[in-house]
């Protein structure tokens, strides 16, 4: 059998509200002001911090300001600011 209503596509979706788009939209804000890591993956960097020391290796990820940084020795985690690129 054949229907002969067909449903509006446009009241198929859920209804949004407005402080939910300022939310998302205040959210995106932030995070393009947060501060950001200028170190890609695979970047050969030295860390310096007088906790975890000095170590040479390899940026293996990144998120946020925290880099993980793969070494010899092991994994170790430092803040973006406390590394600088390799000589």
């Amino acid at each position: 059998m054949v229907k002969a209503r067909v449903q509006d596509l446009a009241s198929m979706g859920r209804p949004v509200r407005l402080s939910t788009l300022i939310g998302k939209a205040w959210a995106r804000v932030l995070v393009t002001l947060a501060p950001r890591c200028p170190y890609r993956m695979g970047d050969a960097v030295v860390g310096e911090d007088p906790f975890n020391g000095r170590h040479e290796g390899i940026v293996t990820s990144r998120r946020g300001s925290s880099v993980e940084l793969g070494t010899a020795a092991g994994v170790f985690f430092y803040d973006h600011r406390h590394l600088r690129r390799q000589d």
